[in-house]
């Protein structure tokens, strides 16, 4: 290699090794063309491809659209039945609804996917709505309304480009930055799993409009968070007039939410178009692939039809382990078996419920006796404590309840003492070897720990 090539190449290796962000300064302005929020080409045209094919979704979404049925979100159905069918009487329809309601997140979507047939008396009146909203300090920054926010600045991009790059930039900047992504990583961000769906629906939007991937920072959280869905969600389904739910991991009593059933399912579909190739999302559209529950109600179809791929093929649930550990949230999900009548355990933020025999019970953190569910083990912590193996087979287990992010000497009969540091809460997972009539001792140190995962 001569010198000149040998400097080409290693200036070429230099700058591989340089992260992108180093490279160009990120920017955070929206470019293209509408729709920009979610109807990327590719996905537009596996929507016009069911229809031209009568797939299954589409007829039960063109039946109620079509049908004049009520939809609980009228700008968000009529507006995607538009943009798929070019029906104008629908877009319409969307276009007065949005402008309207005070729906912030329908009115960015119908101003993104009904601009073909706005016209002026429409387009002004609905910009200024999302320039407003844009120009006002949100009140709460949570998931929701900081969801909501990034649809009205990508709609709006290009009609008013300041107000956009401003909003879009504080949102992953200061928000997501400073604030989520670090506090997912040590478990001191929660939210509620109706708003997992807000979440990917910003995932999507920042993406597609700024090629910036939010989830990596904050990458184990995102890495385990499609199994945790799956795990977290009860093993009995719920039979409601429209369709079968599966129901997520919720507080209180009473039979479940049916809205946050639909709205976990729409943010599974909508995780697996986020990211098609991972193996973790392939579980998860294994997960969802079974007609029963298919979405065919007013409230889900709409998004069953945005985000669900029939064509693709996704992997067997039953070749995942049947217990999550999802670290750094500090959350525990197990299963006994695959099966609907199966035993469940789920721990998260210091309380443990159970499901088992089709009744939900919740049981106290000062339980004294080890639970076994599928081959793992979990004790119940305190600050000092001792046990033995259950048996002397290999054994899974998590001590759960001790005080978060804490070290604690971790101690079995014969061998090295070693030190271990609980998650965000207050959970130590370790494999125990085939070993029998030894005895495990775990005792907090007395210094805090001064390191996070």
């Amino acid at each position: 290699m001569n010198p000149l090539s040998r400097r080409v190449a290693l200036g070429a290796i230099a700058a591989a090794s340089i992260p992108a962000q180093n490279l160009a300064e990120e920017d955070f302005q929206p470019y293209g063309e509408h729709p920009r929020l979610f109807l990327n080409a590719r996905r537009l045209r596996l929507l016009k491809r069911e229809r031209e094919r009568t797939s299954v979704r589409w007829n039960q979404f063109e039946t109620l659209v079509a049908g004049k049925a009520q939809m609980p979100e009228t700008g968000f159905a009529h507006a995607l039945y538009h943009a798929v069918s070019g029906n104008a009487e629908f877009g319409k329809s969307a276009i007065q609804f949005a402008l309207k309601s005070n729906d912030i997140r329908q009115a960015a979507i119908v101003f993104d996917w009904c601009q073909p047939i706005l016209g002026d008396n429409a387009a002004k009146p609905l910009a200024d709505k999302l320039r407003k909203y844009l120009s006002t300090p949100p009140s709460k920054q949570d998931i929701p309304t900081m969801r909501d926010r990034t649809l009205a600045a990508v709609a709006l991009a290009g009609h008013d480009p300041d107000p956009s790059k401003a909003a879009l930039e504080q949102l992953v900047k200061a928000w997501w930055r400073k604030d989520v992504a670090p506090n997912l990583k040590i478990g001191q961000y929660f939210y509620e799993r109706k708003d997992s769906y807000a979440l990917f629906e910003m995932l999507h939007a920042v993406r597609d409009a700024l090629q910036i991937d939010l989830r990596e920072d904050a990458p184990r959280y995102f890495k385990e968070l499609p199994a945790y869905h799956i795990l977290s969600y009860y093993p009995a389904t719920f039979p409601a007039a429209e369709n079968e739910y599966r129901v997520p991991f919720y507080d209180g009593d009473g039979d479940p939410d049916l809205l946050t059933a639909a709205l976990s399912r729409a943010a599974d579909l909508s995780m697996v178009a986020f990211d098609t190739n991972a193996q973790e999302t392939q579980f998860v559209q294994g997960w969802l692939i079974h007609d029963r529950f298919l979405m065919r109600g007013t409230f889900g179809i709409p998004y069953e039809f945005l985000w669900a791929n029939p064509y693709q093929p996704g992997l067997s649930y039953y070749h995942l382990p049947l217990s999550m550990h999802h670290a750094d949230s500090g959350r525990l999900a197990l299963r006994s078996s695959w099966e609907d009548d199966a035993t469940w355990f789920h721990y998260s933020q210091g309380r443990v419920q159970f499901f088992e025999e089709g009744r939900r019970k919740e049981r106290a953190m000062t339980s004294p006796a080890p639970v076994e569910i599928g081959g793992t083990v979990v004790h119940f912590g305190r600050d000092e404590m001792k046990f033995q193996p259950l048996n002397a087979e290999p054994q899974r287990t998590y001590v759960i309840g001790l005080a978060p992010r804490s070290r604690y000497d971790l101690e079995i009969d014969d061998e090295e003492i070693v030190e271990r540091t609980t998650d965000g809460g207050g959970i130590i997972e370790f494999d125990f070897p085939p070993m029998q009539d030894r005895v495990v001792r775990l005792k907090k140190l007395r210094l805090p720990s001064q390191e996070s995962k």
